[in-house]
Formats: C-alpha cells, structure tokens, sequence
C-alpha cells in the first residue's frame, strides 16, 4: 500500500506501464524519520534534544556561528579566541591516557613560535599527523597552566579553508552521539522539502517593522550568507517570539484585569503580629510592597500583583504575610517555586514564622511518595491545609483545593504565563502574586509583566554587607584558590561555576566533572568538595544541595542549576569561571547565592577571554551589586547583534529572543500586539495552520 503522503502515477513507455513516484511536500507535523538520512538510532538522539517533527527541528536555532579567519601567527593566538594556525609538527605525536581520555598531543611550529595542541577521544588522528607535512588547523586557544593550547582542533585542507573563509557555519546544542554535522544535514535536508508558504504576519506590519519573510528568516537564521542576512532572519524570528507573548498578555489582561473577586479581606490582625514578633524592622520597600498587596486583597478584583526584587532583598517575608492574611480571613493559600531544595527551604521559613499562630503549612513536590502525596491531597480537600508550599507537583490534576483564595509563584520567569494559569484555575479566581528577582529595567517589566501590577522592593535589609568582586583573569586562579582555602579554614563554604558539564569535542570552557577532579587535586584533602548538574538525576541534585545547605560539602563546583534554590547562609565566596559566557543578569543572580549571612561575601569573576569589550562588561558587575543599576547598564552596553546568536539571559524561556539584547524589538513587537483583538487572533489561527500551537505554547485563556 503507498503512502498516503505519496502520489502515485502510472503512464506508458515503450508499451510497458512505467511507475513514477513523487513526493508531496513535507509537513512540519511530519515525523524527522520523513527526512532523508534520519533512521531509528538518529531519531532517538534528536528526541534527546526535544526534536521529534520537522517543526521542532526547524525551530531547534543554532547556539551560535563560527566564522574561520584568516591564517594568524603562532605568536599572535589570544586566549579564549578560536584560530586558525598554520605550520609543520614541532614534535612526534603521543598519545596518553588520563582517567577515561585518550590525549593526542604535539606542538604546531611556524615561523614565528610553536604551540602545544591536544586532542581528546581521538587516537585515530595519530595516522594522519606526519613529520614534515603542514596543516592548517583550527580549534580555541586555551591557557594550562600558563601555557598556550590549541584545543580539539578541526585539520582543514587548502580546499575546505578557502570555502569556508568568512563564512558563518551554525554550531548546535548536541548531545552524546550527535554531531553538529548531523543536526546540520538534517535542517538542510527538511528546508529543501517542507513547505513554509504563507507567513502569519500581515504585509503592512512586516513593512513598518522591518521584517522578511518567515520562509527566508528560518532559512537564513540556519545557513545566513553573512552578517547581514543573520541579522535580518534573527530579527524577524526574535520579533514573532515577542509578538506572540504580547498577544497572550494582552488578551490575558483584557480579560482578567478588573475581575471582581469572591475573596474580599478585611483582618489583618495576624500580619501585624508577626510584624511585632519579627528580630529585624521591614525596610521601606517591603513595607511599600506589603502596603501594595494589602490594598489589592481589600479591594472588590482579583490581585495580579508582581513583586519585584533583587537577590536577598526579603521577598519571602512579604509573601508570608499575605498569605498569614489570606488564612485570617478563612482561606487557604499555596506558594510555588521551582525546586525542591526551594521548596523544602521555605516549608522551614514559613513554620518559623508562623509557629506561634496555629496555623498548618503542608509540602507537596514530586519526589514524595504516593501515600505522602495522598494525605496532602486530602487535607487541602478538605481544607485542613491552611498554607501549601511545592514545586509544580502543586497544579497537577489530582490537586483539589477547598478554599484556594491565594496563589504565590516565587521566580516568576521559571514558570511563564500558561502555567500561572493553570494554577489559577486552581480556585474561584484566586489573589495572584508573583515574585521575580530578575533584574529586569521597569520600561520592559511593563511588557514583560503586562498583566500585573508591579511592586519594587530596592532597598537591601540593613544587616547585609555588600558583596566584595573582582574580575580577573585566568593567572590569578592560583591566588583564588589559595582564598578559597582560606575561607573553608574559617568555616565558610564555596561555590564554584563552570558553564558546561564535561568534556565536549569542541572544549570550550571549564567543565564540572573535570573541573571537580582537578580542584580536588589542589585544595588541601580534608575539604570536601563535590559537583552539582543539570544532567544529575533529581534525587541525586537534592542530595547534594541539601548537604551543602547542612554544611557537609566545603565546595560546591556547579553549573547555573544553582541560580535558583538553593539558600546557604555560611556560603561566603563564588568564583565564576568563563564569566564572558554568561549574560549580566545571570551572573548578578548567581552573585546572589552568596551575601545571605552575616559574614563578609566574594565573588571572583573569571574571565577565560580577556578582552577589552569582555572586561569592560564584566567590570561592571566589578563596580556595583544592584540587579536594576546591572541590567540598565546591560541595556545600554548591547547592541543589537553583540551576542551574534547566543542567549545569554534565561529570562522567560524564549528560544532565540533576549529581554536586553531585543529591548527595542519587544517594544515594536507589543506595540503591534496592542492593535490585535481577539477576534482577530482567532482569525489568524483559522488562517495559519500550526499558529494557534504557538500562542498556546504562551496561554490558553484566549481560546475559552
């Protein structure tokens, strides 16, 4: 039987009946086994990556693009740069073998120096390295122990070189197993056959804007000729991510914004209370907040209300305090945030607060067992639960709330719109308040947040010291370790941040697992060190950060899974390396994992490139610890390209766009939203095939 996906025709030659088979055009729904070269094994590692249909694979944007330069002298490599040498080999080639490594190494000799060049996991290259016969080679520089090395460098022939001089080639997000070159075929393969006809965005809008076709941007943002098509193609796909977040925000505020609430309250006895009780006074910005929330829940709407504050600046004691109200007055309450670390955190803050009151305070996350669960659930069905902490266990279906007038999110980026919805409809129309320590400028929290009313919390508790930074670079890694040593002999603990989890071909930064191996080898044997990552099962990263939290690991080397959850007060110093590779609001939020004690704090910015541009970025985390002050800077200090295809900033999970990169294109792009009704978005979806899947990814609420 032939595929329905096929058309199959028959017609005479030479007297014989002749088939001819031809292929319809694919479909984005359509399955990547549909594109030519992907078999069963292949399958299962894109469906690693989150790629299982076409669209998926499509929309799966390079992380960034290398450009190969010309030829460079051996004297003239920078640290942290990727090159391209030429010359003749200054040694035999060895091959060694390290823990699970097989090391080929050797130095590259030209006129004027000589470089070492090691490759990892590659034995096979011993056969092609002569004695005598010149390569060009291209791979990053890196420094070892103050020696220069050429890093898991690519051999290219005469011919590849001047094919691929100044070209941009996309480089992927990989997995084990799949190549860059894999996932490139595959997108290559797929845009030859599927149909991207028809484009979402009116003639007239694309025209005041400045937008290309949607065809020619998915195209482009994969295999862009240059800059300038890049740039082009980024900025149509950047404005498409932001326009279809606008839409949902719009229609979310028209809808929700001035709805009559069932849950009026009148008693604030119990917040002033704890107020009375509290060892320390409410800044002036808690007190603002409280102010704010206070009004909102005595009001005759429903409360949409963001809280926003920088790391450490005492959100949670607002949020205990609305929800100690919500109980007063007869209700229940739930917070959720983003890990269980997190969670089980506060469960222990909000019984310390509220002991003296009565009042019962339930945890609900996934690793609980099924028995566990089932007493949570019954109790918040029958209302005996007062106030639920927990992660998103807290909206799943089995969840029944008797009395559910107030919902807290802490980390509001973590979780985006769609899902504030489905907590909410956890209730009759429950109080929502949202808490975001995300350092985002008011001009684009407006946006951002455009269906809340926002409340700012900027002043620090007076008991904080400010956290004393350094930016430096990779030779002063000797003295920061004899600091860390320092700190863990007065009883401090560390972290320590690398951007990637092992070893990749390409070796572009510190890695975790590496990492970890080696800095044990240089502290002093009795501090305990450990790693902590995302790939790490959730058992075993509860695990560890509960023993850092109870002050059984000295240093903890990490990847950002750290940025949010996890609360150490004794943690006095964070050394971040290849800061160059992080955005500023990033690293302000890593920063704020430190500071939370009464000791004095550090952090050690690590830069792996030195450049003038990359130190001065840097620096200014160096000169100031205010979140807002950091990302106004970040604003002004990027421009649109200066990332050239990597997301720095985690803010809201969008694919490809970035809040302080695209600042002026999420204005045009929510400026355009403004003028849509939802008739019109109805429309549109009916049009586009595949178009409602998108908003929907943001909200739901506009199709009830």
């Amino acid at each position: 039987m032939v595929d329905s996906r096929y058309i199959l025709t028959l017609y005479p030659l030479n007297n014989k009946v002749k088939e001819k088979v031809c292929v319809k055009n694919m479909q984005l729904s359509d399955s990547i086994r549909e594109i030519k070269g992907i078999g069963e094994k292949s399958e299962k590692l894109f469906a690693k990556l989150g790629i299982s249909t076409v669209e998926e694979l499509l929309f799966f944007y390079p992380r960034e693009y290398e450009i190969v330069e010309n030829i460079r002298p051996i004297n003239e490599v920078k640290e942290g740069h990727i090159v391209v040498v030429s010359g003749t080999l200054g040694s035999k080639p060895r091959l060694q073998y390290v823990r699970n490594l097989k090391i080929v190494s050797t130095f590259l000799r030209d006129a004027s120096g000589q470089l070492e060049v090691t490759w990892f996991n590659m034995p096979f290259i011993m056969k092609t390295l002569r004695m005598g016969t010149r390569y060009i080679m291209r791979g990053r520089v890196i420094n070892k122990n103050g020696r220069y090395r050429l890093q898991q460098p690519k051999l290219l022939s005469e011919e590849e070189y001047h094919k691929l001089l100044k070209k941009l080639q996309p480089v992927y997000p990989l997995t084990a197993g799949l190549t860059n070159h894999a996932v490139s075929k595959a997108v290559g393969s797929a845009l030859k056959e599927v149909d991207l006809t028809g484009d979402y965005l009116p003639l007239e809008m694309r025209k005041k804007y400045n937008l290309i076709l949607r065809k020619q941007a998915v195209h482009a943002i994969h295999f862009p000729k240059d800059k300038e098509e890049y740039m082009q193609a980024r900025r149509r796909l950047v404005f498409e991510e932001f326009f279809f977040f606008a839409l949902a925000l719009h229609q979310m505020k028209q809808g929700k914004h001035q709805k009559p609430s069932p849950y009026e309250m009148n008693t604030f006895e119990l917040p002033e209370k704890l107020m009375d009780r509290l060892p320390f006074d409410l800044t002036d910005g808690q007190k603002r907040a409280w102010g704010d929330i206070r009004q909102d829940l005595t009001s005759s709407v429903v409360m949409n209300r963001l809280i926003q504050g920088d790391v450490g600046s005492g959100k949670t004691i607002v949020a205990v305090l609305a929800l100690l109200a919500c109980v007063e007055n007869g209700h229940q309450g739930a917070i959720m945030v983003p890990t269980e670390v997190l969670a089980e955190q506060h469960l222990k803050t909000f019984q310390e607060y509220l002991g003296p009151f009565d009042i019962r305070v339930d945890l609900l996350v996934g690793s609980m067992t099924a028995s566990q669960k089932r007493r949570v659930y019954e109790a918040l069905e029958m209302g005996m639960t007062d106030i639920v902490i927990g992660t998103h266990a807290l909206i799943q279906e089995k969840v029944h709330y008797k009395d559910l007038a107030l919902v807290v999110t802490d980390e509001q980026h973590r979780f985006g719109v769609r899902q504030r919805e489905e907590f909410s409809q956890k209730g009759l129309e429950p109080h929502m308040l949202v808490m975001s320590a995300t350092p985002i400028p008011r001009t684009l929290a407006i946006i951002l947040y455009g269906d809340l009313d926002i409340s700012v919390i900027d002043v620090m508790p007076s008991d904080r010291l400010p956290i004393k930074n350094c930016v430096v670079g990779t030779s002063y890694r000797p003295k920061a370790y004899e600091f860390i040593e320092a700190q863990v002999r007065q009883g401090h603990q560390v972290y320590i941040i690398c951007p990637m989890v092992e070893e990749s071909e390409n070796m572009e930064a510190e890695n975790v697992t590496d990492y970890t191996d080696t800095i044990k080898g240089i502290l002093s044997p009795s501090i305990r060190v450990e790693c902590l990552h995302g790939k790490m099962k959730a058992g075993a990263k509860n695990d560890i950060m509960e023993r850092f939290a109870a002050g059984e690991i000295d240093v903890l080397v990490s990847t950002t899974v750290i940025e949010v959850g996890i609360n150490v007060p004794n943690a006095t110093v964070m050394m971040v390396e290849n800061a160059e590779r992080f955005g500023l609001a990033q690293l302000h939020q890593l920063r704020g994992r430190v500071g939370r004690g009464s000791a004095q704090s550090y952090c050690i910015f690590m830069a792996g490139n030195s450049s003038r541009e990359t130190m001065e970025r840097l620096n200014i985390l160096g000169g100031s610890n205010d979140g807002f002050y950091v990302a106004e800077q970040d604003l002004k200090l990027r421009g649109p390209g200066d990332l050239f295809g990597i997301r720095q900033s985690g803010e809201l999970n969008f694919a490809l766009a970035d809040i302080y990169q695209d600042a002026g294109i999420l204005k045009d792009a929510n400026e355009a939203a403004a003028m849509y009704t939802k008739d019109d978005i109805l429309n549109l979806c009916k049009k586009y095939e595949g178009l409602r899947k998108r908003i929907m990814a943001y909200t739901d609420d506009i199709f009830l």
